[in-house]
């Protein structure tokens, strides 16, 4: 097959061999250069990944001697927004570790940045590609349930990770919540309008930062969705991809996280007078998947490109579910509840 993508890799971190074994499966991309701020640190990816690619400190340089095409950026948050502007406007789609960037304002001029050079920015929301909320989604958008009015999400995990995330001001919210809003917002193919949320430290916690935190959302279906995450919660943990329940006229849709999702409606039949009314169970049939994970998002990242669209994960779509964090950290400092789109408008003005 022929070479169709030239791909640099910025940052060579633990996560950046996940990238690069994904490439190295595909005939049609060629690994071209590795980047990394400690060039000992490209060396020694390139040289347990077998690449004979040069590797560089500056990534403009890395693109320019390279002929790259498309740049995965595996680098720490604080680069993305440096990263993602060189890239772009070197002429390279970009495809990215999550966030999309630090601050509202720096997601705003990577979108508008994107959408002019009509380049593909694309972040990796790896819990998307996952034959379970599929399955979960779809309960929802063929209507067995009803509209939904309540979507709620239980996150609670004792991550004892050490390192940084241990001395962050909002851990859970910067570091790990956007998982669980950006599934929110697929799961019921609507974006966020406002946000209240309170953040705290609970009894136990190792963190010096707000490791808990409570979140209402309304979003823009008119349903109302509630995030409860804790990351310094000890024993009966939920799964990674959090635990769900997503309430509609007609029936409730669940997803432990774990098992198969499946859903309770109101029976058939006349049931008038009862008090409680009886239900029958829904179970649902997993799509088959050829990749799931980030092997899933990067499938939708190249895909994308061979066929003219945006990615599932598209920069333009994804500053909502940043949004919702950032707007949450902001609302917890005020103790008020935030309009999301003024909070973004406000950013793009700065």
């Amino acid at each position: 097959m022929t070479i169709k993508h030239r791909v640099v890799v910025a940052g060579c971190g633990g996560m950046a061999n996940t990238w690069v074994d994904y490439a190295k499966q595909r005939a049609d991309i060629e690994i071209v250069g590795l980047v990394d701020i400690k060039e000992e640190f490209a060396q020694a990816m390139a040289d347990r990944q077998g690449l004979a690619c040069p590797v560089f400190t500056d990534i403009k340089q890395a693109i320019a001697e390279t002929g790259a095409t498309v740049v995965f950026d595996v680098t720490i948050p604080a680069s993305h927004y440096s990263i993602s502007k060189a890239a772009l406007e070197a002429g390279c789609h970009l495809f990215g570790e999550k966030p999309l960037a630090e601050t509202m304002n720096d997601c705003n001029e990577i979108v508008q940045l994107s959408n002019v050079l009509e380049r593909t920015h694309a972040v990796m929301q790896n819990r998307r590609f996952d034959p379970r909320i599929r399955a979960f989604r779809q309960l929802l958008t063929e209507g067995v349930i009803g509209k939904p009015g309540f979507v709620g999400a239980d996150f609670f995990l004792g991550a004892h990770f050490g390192g940084f995330r241990d001395a962050m001001d909002s851990p859970l919210l910067l570091d790990m919540s956007i998982h669980t809003f950006d599934q929110a917002r697929f799961i019921v193919g609507a974006n966020p309008v406002s946000v209240y949320c309170h953040e705290y430290n609970p009894p136990g916690s190792w963190y010096e930062g707000n490791a808990m935190a409570i979140c209402i959302f309304e979003m823009s279906d008119g349903s109302v969705f509630n995030y409860r995450g804790s990351w310094c919660a000890e024993g009966v943990t939920t799964s990674w991809e959090a635990s769900w329940r997503v309430t509609g006229e007609h029936g409730t849709a669940i997803w432990d996280g774990h098992g198969n999702p499946y859903a309770e409606i109101v029976a058939a039949g006349d049931q008038t007078g009862k008090f409680i009314r009886d239900y029958e169970r829904v179970e649902t049939q997993l799509p088959n998947m050829v990749n799931t994970g980030h092997k899933g998002c990067l499938d939708d990242m190249f895909a994308s490109l061979a066929e003219g669209r945006k990615p599932e994960t598209d920069c333009s779509d994804n500053i909502y579910s940043m949004a919702m964090v950032l707007a949450s950290v902001e609302s917890a400092k005020t103790g008020r509840k935030v309009q999301i789109a003024d909070f973004m408008e406000a950013a793009a003005a700065r």
